[in-house]
């Protein structure tokens, strides 16, 4: 039996996926990825497909498209796209249906982005192809686009090469080139990753404009919960190749009818929660030979026959009001459990050593030449990490964060400033190793002291080298004996909780979640005391990252580490960190204790971050506009930098003198002219 997931109407559908099963070659055998999936969706509509890496959504997404990787085999099934099967008419029909139907936002755009064309000469190729206008037409046309998904200052940002725009700047161009030639279903693969929490909420707020403007169809693939609830109406719940639940989107958040959309829930971490969220143990279990349901050996509420029997098939929720249904055997206890509650992990005590990174004044200016318009990327930032704790730097893409990392990894040169590494557990380092000087002129001893943790670990790792030389190799550079870098790659292994036979496999062999913990091991192999971690668990999916996070907080405890970490998730922060440190333009806004920062709204700018948070639980609001303007893309030379976007600026002021530091006590601090007094008055 298929149970198909309608729409609420029965017009014509723009996306018609019937009982749709696809295999990938993997040697001798082939190794189901969908299995009897279907779907309808009407014009107009939203439907969000979320699940666990490996559940099958991204190939989804392709087949959407009428694009499966190399490999791959449709073994039953249908996907029709205005009537028209994709998978089974020409090539050259899949094109045309591709430029008159479809639109496909990418998971990175910025890979998608061709770096050598400016991208706003991309967008023309498109129209001169698709829609025939001639090259003039088409430039104002390009303009037009831009300003529709609110870029800022069109006029000139389509004379500009990818790598001048920021992350969420590149993927809002990925949207205009999708909407270029006007399509009735747009396909979005993870539209919201890497994104601040102030673009995610303005690109969101984009989606939900154009399905009211334009009557666009949208079927988001998403691990990102709240941009779920923030967009999509109705949602699919995929585990194992399967659909395992589908339904309206608030009824499905608020009563879960599956234990693995339960586990997906509280796996996510929130704002108001003073830890980690427990997560559900185990992960996406290899479904080729199961007999029963994949989710049994996850499941809280598997009983033998849930493991013996045939899979669950996707059937009506009983005595539900609402179109819902729940591939479980046991829907009715779980619909009769109490309500899921985000289970959290306490923080406990946290030992906070002695001072072990101490910045102070760091500047870094990547102005070619002197500018009376503009100031440096990072001006004047101070801050101290202490040993056992984690300092979280946040703020919108642009705000000098990876930038600051880097420059403390050794891999930019600060144009002044003091920044040094006190480390007395090291024998001979009592006086202060300074790391201002590059990764190549520090001493063997401290480059090992600090590593860094880069955001994309299918990027950093050699996809030709083994995971055990990943590891093993940076050690043997610095002075390690064969013997002696192999037990410490096997101990990094242990300590990351993969198995030591993880070392004789390639990257491209691994999940995203264990790719993540190879880069960890690599940093923590070396015996660091400081460690720079840059959006370290950004593209996980909810319950990968909930994994990964409790790792870093262990090893934190059991080392003694400190953690300078990096993340545009302030839910996660609030979960992880000690103290945060508020950047916007690369000058420091706000400083404190992570309890006072998120429970004490005082500047202006972390008060638009907070209130840009989106929200899975049902009751809250989550932000129903665009968030403001986008910050400059350069620092104002003089006055604040957020004196733009700020409601309570104050004229001839904010805009000709640096804001002064206002003190809170216990540790918390905000720069700001408007008096705190007056400030939680306005606010």
């Amino acid at each position: 039996m298929t149970a198909t997931i309608v729409t609420e109407t029965r017009a014509e559908a723009v996306a018609d996926v019937s009982g749709l099963s696809v295999v990938y070659r993997s040697g001798k055998r082939d190794v189901p990825v969908l299995r009897d999936v279907s779907l309808r969706l009407g014009a107009g509509e939203a439907l969000a497909v979320v699940g666990e890496s490996g559940c099958g959504k991204s190939t989804l997404a392709s087949a959407l498209v009428g694009f499966l990787r190399s490999g791959s085999r449709v073994t039953a099934g249908s996907v029709r796209i205005a009537g028209e099967d994709i998978l089974a008419t020409s090539a050259q029909r899949v094109r045309t249906l591709r430029r008159e139907q479809i639109g496909f936002v990418p998971q990175n755009a910025g890979h998608s982005l061709t770096p050598s064309m400016r991208v706003g000469a991309q967008v023309v190729e498109v129209l001169r192809t698709i829609r025939g206008l001639d090259k003039a037409t088409a430039r104002a046309e390009a303009i037009r686009l831009f300003g529709q998904v609110r870029l800022p200052e069109p006029e000139a940002l389509v004379d500009r090469y990818p790598h001048q725009l920021s992350g969420g700047q590149q993927q809002r161009v990925a949207i205009a080139l999708a909407l270029a030639g006007r399509p009735r279903l747009l396909v979005l693969d993870e539209p919201t990753t890497g994104l601040d929490v102030v673009t995610k909420a303005s690109v969101l707020a984009l989606f939900r404009r154009l399905r009211a403007e334009l009557g666009i169809a949208l079927i988001m693939v998403s691990h990102d919960l709240g941009a779920v609830a923030a967009v999509c109406e109705r949602i699919a719940v995929m585990y194992a190749g399967r659909v395992v639940e589908t339904g309206d989107t608030e009824t499905t958040f608020r009563r879960p009818s599956h234990p693995y959309t339960r586990g997906l829930l509280s796996s996510v971490p929130r704002l108001a929660a003073p830890g980690l969220p427990a997560g559900m143990p185990g992960s996406v279990a290899d479904a080729h030979e199961l007999a029963g349901c994949a989710f049994a050996s996850r499941c809280p509420f598997a009983q033998p026959y849930c493991v013996d029997g045939g899979a669950p098939e996707l059937v009506p929720v009983p005595a539900e009001t609402s179109a819902r249904s729940s591939a479980c055997l046991r829907v009715s206890e779980v619909l009769a459990a109490p309500a899921w509650e985000s289970a959290v992990r306490p923080r406990g005590r946290r030992e906070r050593g002695e001072p072990l990174l101490q910045v102070s004044g760091l500047t870094v200016d990547y102005r070619r030449r002197p500018d009376p318009h503009t100031g440096p990327t990072v001006s004047d930032v101070d801050l101290v990490v202490h040993r056992g704790e984690v300092v979280a730097l946040v703020g919108e893409s642009g705000s000098g964060k990876s930038t600051i990392a880097w420059t403390l990894a050794g891999l930019r040169r600060p144009t002044s400033g003091q920044v040094t590494l006190v480390d007395r557990t090291v024998p001979g380092q009592a006086a202060p190793a300074d790391l201002t000087l590059p990764a190549a002129r520090r001493d063997p001893a401290v480059r090992r002291q600090v590593q860094l943790i880069f955001q994309n670990a299918t990027t950093a790792l050699n996809p030709r080298r083994t995971v055990g030389d990943a590891i093993s190799r940076p050690l043997r550079l610095r002075g390690l004996r064969r013997d002696a870098a192999r037990a410490a790659r096997d101990r990094a292994l242990t300590d990351v909780g993969l198995e030591h036979n993880h070392a004789d496999r390639l990257p491209a062999h691994l999940s995203g979640g264990q790719q993540q913990r190879v880069g960890i091991a690599r940093a923590i192999a070396a015996g660091p005391t400081l460690v720079l971690a840059d959006e370290v668990v950004s593209a996980l999916d909810v319950s990968v990252q909930s994994s990964v996070l409790r790792l870093l907080d262990d090893l934190r405890e059991e080392h003694h580490l400190g953690y300078l970490f990096i993340s545009h998730d302030l839910a996660v922060v609030r979960g992880i960190a000690d103290r945060v440190v508020v950047l916007y333009l690369g000058r420091v806004c706000e400083e404190g204790p992570v309890e006072r920062v998120f429970g004490e709204i005082n500047h202006p700018y972390t008060r638009l971050l907070v209130t840009s948070v989106l929200a899975t639980e049902p009751g809250v609001h989550n932000p129903t506009s665009a968030a403001d303007e986008e910050p400059e893309s350069a620092p104002p030379a003089a006055g604040c930098p957020f004196r733009r976007r700020c409601p309570h600026r104050v004229e001839s002021v904010c805009d000709q003198q640096t804001p002064p530091w206002q003190e809170l006590g216990g540790g918390h601090r905000i720069r700001c002219h408007v008096p705190v007094a007056d400030l939680k008055v306005r606010l």
